[in-house]
């Protein structure tokens, strides 16, 4: 029973890590590098939707401001820092990202502090399938998060700025012959994953608490589920996702809680090495 229980809570894990993971990759296949300021970022959604929730909005809308907030601050940021670098290589603009992250972590701190904070969410009993516990906070997160990757998927699958966006990710160059502006679709694709990001923080923190850590905490598991599934696929993400939440559960079972960091970097290690496109790398979005 234990082990169907680590997997039941690796199952809530990779839901909600799917989230910021999508507008991870999303990022990466158009923007073509690696923003690792995403880690500021979901703390700032966390905490713009925890003022939103204890403002009086209702979940729906918190989500909403988290999603708005992540989004503007992040193609700000990608402007002013990130894509100006980007001409110079994908490096320079992934250590510039790697910055951005570390100021927008500590704003967070200076407006807050270091105190952890939750929503104030009405108390559930936990519900039994036998010896399998699970709460009704994480179902309502898990369907949360659930919804938000159908919209996302639809969105690229049937709306013109959807196709827009898979067609620059996959050439470029074919597409700004058939008039997409390139500009407008990085643009729109910074806004937009980096407020999927912000969602994912908030999420994260509807199901535990935050503090001005919590998009660090998340960082590697996020980059391991966008490398694992293949950097560049929005459905490689979402697999990446629900593999290293599991895998995080059950090394907790193996050699304790203090290693389960260990496992992101065991995976984009063992994927690098062997697949470094990824499980599903071969396709963009």
């Amino acid at each position: 029973m234990i082990v169907l229980q680590a997997l039941v809570n690796g199952l809530v894990s990779g839901t909600l890590l799917a989230v910021p993971a999508i507008g991870f990759t999303a990022m990466f296949a158009v923007l073509r590098f690696p923003n690792f300021s995403v880690s500021g970022i979901a703390t700032l959604g966390a905490f713009a939707g925890y003022l939103a929730y204890g403002a009086g909005l209702q979940m729906a809308g918190a989500l909403a401001v988290a999603f708005a907030v992540a989004g503007a601050v992040g193609l700000a940021f990608d402007k002013v820092a990130h894509l100006p670098m980007v001409k110079q290589g994908a490096l320079p603009a992934a250590i510039a990202s790697i910055a951005t992250g570390v100021v927008l972590e500590n704003v967070v701190r200076l407006g807050f502090g270091n105190d952890p904070r939750g929503f104030d969410r009405p108390i559930a009993r936990d519900m039994f399938l036998g010896d399998i516990r699970v709460s009704p906070q994480q179902l309502e997160t898990m369907a949360l998060a659930l919804s938000i990757m159908a919209a996302v998927f639809a969105a690229l699958a049937f709306t013109r700025i959807g196709k827009a966006m898979r067609a620059s990710a996959d050439n470029p160059e074919l597409a700004a012959l058939k008039g997409i502006r390139p500009e407008r679709i990085a643009a729109l694709a910074s806004f937009v994953g980096m407020g999927l990001v912000g969602i994912g923080g908030m999420l994260l923190g509807l199901d535990s608490a935050i503090d001005p850590l919590t998009g660090t905490r998340i960082l590697l598991s996020v980059f391991a589920a966008a490398v694992l599934g293949g950097l560049g696929s929005v459905p490689g993400a979402v697999l990446g996702a629900f593999l290293i939440g599991i895998a995080e559960e059950f090394s907790v079972l193996v050699v304790g809680s203090p290693y389960r960091a260990a496992v992101g970097f065991v995976a984009i290690l063992v994927m690098l090495t062997f697949r470094p496109r990824g499980l599903l790398g071969e396709r963009a979005f």
